[in-house]
């Protein structure tokens, strides 16, 4: 099976608030051929994390890069990569990805 995954399939994954809902995530995330993640839904996860769960950027950052070292995940890694480095420098996610992908559409400024 190939799969496009939620938001909440991340959370669920990561916070572990619910040992079965995990326990599922887990599981539909392992038997898939292929996991398709969005760069809007990590955007939407780690803006979760951080606001509602207070978890702390590092630990967001390591946890998207655990997920991203699946063997079966799909996702537009440079655009993520862009936006980790501005997590792990302290700024925004979102930021991140709008610049890097604002600079491959032409643009020269990142304005916020």
């Amino acid at each position: 099976m190939k799969i496009s995954l939620d938001t909440n399939v991340l959370l669920r994954l990561i916070v572990g608030d619910d040992e079965a809902q995990q326990r599922t995530a887990a599981e539909t995330l392992e038997e898939a051929e292929l996991v398709a993640i969005s760069v809007q839904a990590l955007c939407e996860f780690v803006w979760v994390l951080d606001r509602s769960y207070r978890v702390a950027r590092p630990d967001i950052s390591a946890s998207i890069r655990r997920i991203l070292d699946m063997r079966n995940i799909v996702a537009n890694r440079p655009t993520i990569e862009a936006g980790l480095a501005v997590l792990d420098a302290g700024g925004d996610f979102a930021d991140g990805v709008i610049a890097f992908d604002g600079q491959w559409l032409g643009g020269e400024t990142f304005v916020s």
